[in-house]
């Protein structure tokens, strides 16, 4: 890797160009490497001497596993269920009182008959009409007859329809259901002959017995990867902010920038050491050219200058 010494900002001014304000920095872009497959020897090609295991054949075959038997088994007696009828009360006779049967009805009652009553005019009441006994007016002119209709009132009654009597009446015999269980068929002792059982069972029959044969094994490759060189490291210059452009933010700008890509470092506003080496960390994991604050680790840091 190429060290670049420490070279003034004053020597880079001198490189600036005047219009444009953009100066000239040495720095050193990295090497670039490529990753490269080759296929290398793992095993060399050998005589192996392999045991071939014994060959066995799955085969069915009946085994007996109960021999005949006799059980003998209790067979429960057969009931069935009958019902009878019992007489519990007999026939008898018996005198029935049938109460009166009574209906309600209703009648109209002439409660005051129609009937004509005076009243004063509609147009006279509230009024004082100043008549005594000695007035010549005559009533008729300030009272009209209004006719009262008749005034009934509903009244319920109540007769009897059929009146009381009795009657004589049969009460049939009573009769009740009762539900027994007879046997049908009494309990009894049986023989039941249980023939042999067999069952069928994969088993396993040597076929061929286990031996040692020589094997030829092919040699055996693997793929590696390997990192080489597709460019050397070469010293060249980059356009770079000026001194009089970098100022106190901008650098603690820098410093926030490169803290937020994961290096440890103070944000105090000078560009010291400790920030020059995060930078160039931060150049060379970037492939950026190392050495100075080149617009182009700028850009790449996203910090805008302010002058």
């Amino acid at each position: 890797m190429l060290v670049i010494g420490a070279i003034s900002f004053l020597a880079l001014e001198m490189r600036a160009e005047e219009n444009a304000r953009i100066c000239k920095a040495p720095v050193v872009v990295p090497a670039t490497f490529e990753i490269v497959t080759e296929q290398i020897l793992d095993q060399p090609e050998r005589t192996e001497i392999q045991t071939v295991p014994p060959k066995y054949e799955s085969v069915e075959r009946q085994f007996q596993v109960q021999a005949p038997t006799i059980q003998y088994n209790i067979v429960p007696a057969i009931y069935e269920t009958v019902t009878e009828q019992v007489q519990i009360k007999p026939e008898r006779t018996e005198t029935v009182v049938i109460p009166a049967e009574y209906e309600s009805y209703t009648e109209q009652i002439l409660v005051q008959p129609a009937h004509t009553v005076w009243r004063l005019k509609p147009q006279y009441l509230g009024e004082a009409l100043g008549l005594d006994e000695r007035s010549s007016t005559d009533l008729k002119d300030y009272f009209e007859a209004v006719d009262v209709p008749a005034e009934y009132q509903s009244v319920t009654r109540t007769r009897i329809v059929t009146p009381e009597r009795s009657e004589t009446r049969i009460i049939p015999a009573q009769y009740q259901t009762l539900v027994k269980r007879v046997v049908v068929e009494p309990s009894r002792i049986e023989e039941v002959h249980k023939p042999a059982e067999y069952e069928i069972v994969q088993v396993e029959e040597l076929v061929a017995p286990a031996r040692e044969e020589f094997v030829s094994v092919p040699a055996t490759y693997r793929t590696i990867e390997k990192k080489v060189a597709a460019s050397e490291a070469v010293l060249s210059w980059r356009d770079a902010p000026c001194e009089d452009q970098l100022s106190v933010g901008d650098i603690r700008r820098i410093q926030a920038a490169l803290a937020t890509a994961g290096f440890q470092l103070e944000i105090d506003g000078v560009l010291g050491p400790t920030t020059l080496n995060s930078l160039s960390e931060y150049q060379r994991k970037n492939g950026l050219a190392e050495g100075r604050v080149t617009f182009e680790s700028l850009n790449m840091l996203g910090v805008q200058l302010t002058q």
